[in-house]
């Protein structure tokens, strides 16, 4: 590159940082040859060398195939990107050991800050982040007390709320069908909501259908058979999310059941799939591009030195639909 535009590499690397020293002439000389030869400037090794501050967020979701993070990484990067920061994607798969080595090997590249989903951590993952000393930001789940900043919502409040709504409609006796909540923690607390919101006011939650399976059409619609076959007398279905709750549905009009005069149905997340359906599903709408955007605001709030509260709620919406 120096000899190609006849300057020294200290010239060059002058240039490129854009710390002056240099005439106007040289400058347009060397961009020449930079844009001539299509060279990129190795952006790591400047940070390493301390030469410049790291422009790289790591981002660690559960899930690729779950669409939610895929909404939520979407509103991460959009904004990120718009202040030339870029995203280092991990997935834990819902485990914490997974976590804790992405966490080791992506702090070892000096990231500018970190965005986590979840509030649960191995013990060496706690450690290795405080003592990062960057800033964390965890989101998802709604955490009062979170290691840094958080962004999320509560997953039980919504969980009640769409007992209560569906109580007030009439139904005593309610079923759950979702997946296994081993350390799906944020439908866990939407699954305890709810049934509490049952049991306070004299329903019964007759079956909770846990599937060793992840969200999605088939399984909602098979978890669905499987719930009314040992619970018949189920008069309202909740789903872990909407994508289970369009093949409930589906399963319900294939056994010739009306919804709701048979059988009342209601999701979850106020997914995509919900705006091409027939009917309008009743289910809690979550700003999934809002809390991602949110996330990156705060962080790079946090890079930039200014104020910014150590919670965010984003909220959520019930939103009654006709098929309860």
């Amino acid at each position: 590159m120096a000899k190609a535009a006849g300057v020294s590499k200290m010239t060059v690397s002058r240039v490129l940082r854009d710390e002056g020293g240099f005439s106007e002439t040289t400058r347009v000389k060397v961009m020449t040859q930079i844009e001539r030869l299509g060279y990129l400037p190795n952006r790591l090794a400047a940070v390493f060398a301390g030469d410049t501050r790291s422009t790289f967020v790591g981002v660690a979701i559960p899930e690729l195939a779950n669409e939610v993070f895929g909404l939520i990484l979407e509103g991460v990067d959009r904004k990120l990107g718009a202040f030339s920061h870029q995203t280092v994607l991990g997935v834990t798969q819902h485990a914490l050991d997974q976590e804790e080595k992405w966490i080791e090997r992506v702090l070892s590249w000096q990231p500018a800050g970190l965005i986590l989903t979840g509030r649960a951590h191995s013990q060496k993952s706690q450690s290795m982040l405080r003592s990062a000393g960057i800033p964390i930001v965890e989101i998802w789940d709604l955490n009062s007390s979170p290691m840094d900043m958080c962004v999320g919502l509560d997953h039980y409040d919504s969980g009640y709320d769409m007992g209560r709504h569906l109580l007030s409609k009439g139904y005593r006796k309610f079923g759950y069908v979702g997946t296994s909540h081993i350390s799906a923690n944020a439908a866990s607390a939407r699954m305890d909501g709810f049934a509490k919101a049952v049991t306070d006011s004299g329903g019964e939650v007759t079956k909770q259908l846990c599937l060793h399976d992840v969200p999605g059409f088939y399984p909602g619609y098979y978890g669905t058979e499987q719930l009314l076959a040992s619970a018949p007398n189920v008069e309202a279905v909740f789903y872990q999310n909407d994508n289970m709750a369009v093949g409930g549905m589906q399963y319900c009009q294939a056994r010739g059941m009306a919804t709701p005069d048979d059988i009342a149905i209601a999701g979850w997340g106020d997914l995509p799939v919900l705006s091409i359906q027939p009917y309008r599903m009743t289910t809690v709408r979550i700003p999934h591009l809002k809390l991602g955007q949110t996330a990156a605001e705060v962080l790079l709030d946090a890079l930039q030195g200014s104020p910014t509260q150590n919670v965010h709620d984003i909220g959520y919406l019930l939103v009654p639909g006709s098929t309860t």
